[in-house]
């Protein structure tokens, strides 16, 4: 999901400007979600999948940045780079989502201030970790591994990925890992076409967590396979080309409806098995051909990730504002779910200047 660049090797803008991409089009799901009654009618339907295409992006750049470092650094000193990067702002959105709590009133969620404080503070401690917080522990009642931050669940997967590459399947030749990435595709296959969908991964269960799993595997492991196996090529205007696929998949409409949940399922697999290598392959095969160009793809790339840790304590308000006015419609809603993502956006781009930079700088020092 992330980019931890070694300063000696040169990166993808365009990459990076696609994760930016990503990011806004999770804010606008996320906006329109509750606006919608079940997965069957949200506006930005496949907007999730998301997710997957940021484990693919993920595994792409780890692959492309360490697999031929592993003679100069060691397990230890990578897994230093990786909590720099994803830590601080894990921190920074629990804290935010902790800070909130108590000021979402809403029918959604009756109990919430009845919560004792230190219950609360202990799911953000134990958010600060990225650990799966038990269903003892639901405080907000989404049964939600984060219930002060939605989104840190994908960031829990994310580490088991890095976890497993580093410690393991670094290792495979270019064989083995496409045997890998084979079997993961048909197990996400299998998922996707059974339950209609590949969402879900967020709650800390048996079934949920093979949700995340099989969703997890899959993408990074076929990034870091693409990153050995691509030979890029010369691309004109990948950049809004792959912009334009991004969220030609991510805003289509659900397929099949109630009565052929298989046809959205297959939808997915494809998006997520096919698509989503090719327009990491265009991305990384393009090149940026103006300052403005890249300077976009600077400032997406930028604000990706902090705008995706901290926008959820935003959305939470938001939720509650449609939950206390029913019958809330699009026209209705529109012009406070456009200032949330501003806001979001303006947010994340002070975190990333007055935080998330110093802090990382700090913590490099600190690490070595």
């Amino acid at each position: 999901m992330n980019n931890n660049k070694l300063n000696t090797k040169p990166h993808y803008p365009i990459l990076d400007g696609l994760r930016g991409v990503a990011a806004i089009i999770v804010v606008t799901f996320h906006l329109c979600e509750p606006l919608s009654t079940s997965n069957l009618d949200k506006l930005v339907n496949h907007g999730y999948l998301a997710v997957d295409f940021f484990f693919l992006l993920s595994g792409f750049v780890i692959g492309y940045a360490y697999d031929d470092r592993w003679h100069k650094i060691t397990v230890g000193s990578f897994f230093k780079r990786r909590i720099e990067r994803l830590q601080p702002l894990v921190i920074l959105g629990m804290t935010l989502g902790a800070v909130g709590f108590y000021f979402t009133d809403s029918t959604l969620w009756p109990l919430i201030h009845t919560v004792p404080f230190w219950k609360m503070l202990l799911v953000m401690l134990i958010g600060y970790t990225i650990l799966p917080v038990p269903l003892s522990l639901d405080i907000r009642g989404w049964q939600e591994m984060h219930p002060l931050n939605s989104v840190g669940w994908s960031l829990f997967f994310e580490y088991i990925a890095n976890i497993l590459y580093a410690v393991w399947i670094r290792k495979f030749s270019k064989t083995a890992l496409s045997i890998l990435v084979g079997i993961a595709a048909i197990a996400l296959t299998h998922l996707a076409i059974t339950n209609g969908d590949v969402s879900g991964g967020w709650t800390f269960n048996t079934e949920q967590l093979r949700v995340g799993i099989t969703r997890t595997i899959y993408p990074f492991f076929a990034g870091l396979l693409l990153s050995r196996i691509a030979k890029p090529t010369r691309i004109k205007n990948a950049f809004l080309w792959c912009s334009v696929l991004v969220a030609i998949v991510l805003y289509m409409p659900r397929i099949g409806g109630a009565n052929h949940l298989w046809i959205n399922g297959i939808y997915e697999s494809i998006c997520i098995i096919i698509v989503f290598p090719f327009i990491v392959y265009l991305g990384a095969s393009g090149a940026v051909h103006t300052q403005t160009e890249s300077r976009i793809c600077r400032f997406l790339g930028d604000i990706s990730y902090p705008l995706y840790l901290v926008h959820y304590p935003l959305v939470y308000f938001y939720v509650a504002w449609i939950s206390n006015h029913k019958g809330v419609t699009v026209v209705q809603a529109w012009p406070y779910a456009l200032a949330i993502l501003i806001a979001a956006i303006i947010l994340a781009y002070i975190t990333l200047k007055w935080y998330d930079e110093p802090v990382r700088k700090w913590l490099r020092k600190k690490l070595g």
